[in-house]
């Protein structure tokens, strides 16, 4: 088969067409026919997914936690804001001669 240069296929094409060859319903032969691929380049697409695979999930697990650390972050500072406002609202009470003790009476 003759080599063709300059053509580039979208990572969709190239997971599609992994999927189909993982399927095992048609052969490689037939997959790279109907897609007017190269076995080789197949196979080095196939190795690619199998390598990145597990790379996969721990780049989902890490956004996630990295999200969840972020959200923590921003409730931590807000929770330390309104505790220095309210510290600020008893002192203010205090010297007004409210008395408020912090018990809502």
């Amino acid at each position: 088969m003759a080599r063709r240069k300059g053509r580039t296929f979208t990572p969709e094409f190239k997971f599609e067409t992994v999927l189909e060859a993982l399927r095992g319903e048609k052969s490689a032969a037939q997959i790279c026919r109907e897609r007017d691929i190269s076995e080789t380049l197949l196979s080095r697409w196939k190795q690619e997914v199998v390598s990145k695979g597990p790379r996969l999930f721990e780049r989902q697990a890490t956004g996630k936690a990295n999200e969840l650390e972020v959200r923590v972050a921003e409730l931590e500072r807000l929770v330390g804001r309104q505790a220095l406002e309210l510290e600020v609202l008893k002192k203010a009470g205090s010297v007004l001669g409210l008395g408020w003790n912090g018990s809502g009476r």
